[in-house]
């Protein structure tokens, strides 16, 4: 048995300590609601004991929260003790008993509920005046234990579940910075590549330079030297500093570019999807990191199709702007999520890839609303101006 769902109002003012003492005031006045308002055959006012039987065995639920197995014997004991006195209305003390037992079932130990719950259960029975009035007593003091041990069971499952939640968003935490510092290796590697080669020109032009210069070469020969070797500096701290994340048994192929999506999408065709490539306006030259980006994002949105997708067809769609290349790989797949599945570079390597040379990319549902899922990336096509010695 499950208990029922609260609203986070609801949840907060049960966990209020003031709960506590509203219950035990609204029991008290629906348990002397009889001696208040209903007059007795003779005339007679009730007997003071009614109200103090009355009173002791709500009040106490007060503090029911601390003190759950002493609060039930004590309301179970006014309740019992009631008719010692007389005249007193025609009422049995449930409320405050009931409440308290449905409170010993839910929190208490079994070494202690199982015992309390026997002995108010003998209690009531032999305090009772008829056979009617005990197997009513029995069956509503059964119900309120079955009703606390059920509160408790949803209670650790809650918990269970709580905990297994919290457990399962470190592990995707984790997932996704291991993910991150992969990719972010992956990234510099490549980067690696490209500044050793742009530093390496850099060098050589530097180098060339006297060479060219007639006019005052002793200050040209000075300055393109100072240029050389702060190049080749440089270069030696990119490669110390590279070179952790190098793995020695890695072989290093030639970088790929956007010249090889076609190739890519005839690859990928190979192993059964129907995939085409389609440009849309004036190819640019793009700079080789946003190259490289480009080329590894179609790489992994049609490796996510191929693997999760389902799908019989994927487009990647290419379109030259003023200043950004824009990719968009689409599919016919079952996929509807907002997130890439989970495997491989995934949503995290997409993004670090495309802000790493100043881009963006996203995934989602397709924007055309038919069925399938769509990656999005816009990668910069302007490239820091460079000088060059002619």
């Amino acid at each position: 048995m499950r208990a029922l769902p609260l609203s986070p109002s609801l949840r907060r003012l049960a966990d209020s300590p003031w709960s506590e003492v509203t219950l035990a005031a609204v029991t008290t006045v629906a348990q002397m609601a009889s001696l208040l308002f209903v007059h007795s055959d003779s005339g007679r006012p009730w007997h003071w004991w009614g109200y103090v039987a009355a009173v002791g065995a709500s009040l106490p639920l007060a503090v029911l929260r601390r003190a759950p197995a002493p609060v039930l014997l004590v309301c179970a004991t006014f309740s019992a003790l009631y008719d010692l006195a007389a005249p007193l209305a025609p009422q049995p003390l449930w409320y405050g008993v009931l409440i308290a037992l449905h409170g010993v079932a839910s929190t208490s130990p079994p070494r202690v509920r199982v015992p309390v719950f026997l002995a108010v259960c003998a209690g009531g029975l032999a305090s009772v005046g008829s056979p009617d009035t005990a197997t009513r007593g029995l069956v509503l003091y059964v119900a309120a234990y079955a009703l606390g041990r059920a509160s408790a069971g949803s209670r650790a499952e809650a918990a269970v579940l709580t905990e297994r939640a919290a457990r399962l968003e470190r592990e995707r935490r984790m997932d996704e910075e291991r993910a991150a510092e992969r990719e972010r290796a992956r990234i510099a590697r490549d980067m690696h590549d490209v500044l050793a080669h742009s530093i390496s020109l850099m060098v050589v032009q530097a180098e060339a330079g006297p060479v060219v210069l007639d006019t005052d070469p002793a200050r040209a020969s000075t300055a393109f030297g100072a240029i050389a070797g702060t190049g080749r500096d440089a270069l030696d701290q990119l490669r110390r500093m590279l070179a952790a994340l190098k793995d020695d048994d890695d072989p290093r192929d030639p970088q790929p570019t956007i010249h090889d999506l076609p190739a890519l999408t005839r690859q990928v065709a190979g192993a059964g999807l129907d995939v085409s490539c389609t440009a849309e306006g004036e190819p640019r030259p793009v700079p080789t990191d946003c190259g490289v980006a480009a080329y590894r994002i179609v790489q992994e949105a049609l490796t996510n199709v191929v693997k999760h997708a389902g799908a019989q067809r994927a487009e990647v769609r290419l379109r030259w702007c003023a200043n950004v290349l824009e990719i968009r790989v689409v599919d016919d797949g079952r996929s509807s999520g907002k997130n890439l599945p989970s495997g491989g570079m995934g949503l995290i390597g997409l993004r670090e890839r495309a802000a790493a040379c100043g881009g963006t990319a996203t995934a989602g549902p397709r924007e055309d609303r038919l069925p399938g899922f769509e990656v999005r990336a816009r990668l910069p096509l302007a490239a820091p101006a460079v000088g060059v010695v002619a």
